[in-house]
């Protein structure tokens, strides 16, 4: 079971940095994917900032099980919210998909910890 922990562990850590540092970085995909959400940018910034969060959460939580609990929380509740922003616009299913995915990731991550 451990092993299972950390390769979901390892796959939302490098997910969430890659995303966070993206959106933090003004990537043009994301800005573009704010804009057709009509989310304001600074919101993208935001929601790279709480990506990073997590993804130092994960890296806390190597150590100390409790953290990556707490995190896998905070990210699944991330991505659920993103998943939702989709269907807000009306995109297709296709696009909402991987937040769907790293959200059911990130609520298996609690569940083999709890």
């Amino acid at each position: 079971m451990y092993i299972i922990f950390v390769v979901l562990q390892s796959f939302l850590l490098v997910s969430m940095a890659f995303g966070g540092a993206s959106k933090l970085a003004g990537s043009k995909n994301f800005v573009e994917m704010f804009e057709s959400l009509r989310l304001p940018q600074w919101f993208r910034m935001v929601t790279g900032l709480v990506q990073l969060v997590g993804a130092a959460g994960l890296v806390i939580g190597y150590w100390d099980r409790e953290v990556a609990v707490w995190a896998g929380i905070w990210i699944g509740f991330t991505m659920l919210v993103a998943f939702l922003s989709h269907f807000r616009v009306k995109h297709p299913f296709g696009q909402a998909v991987p937040a769907l995915i790293i959200t059911l990731i990130a609520a298996s991550l609690v569940v083999v910890q709890v």
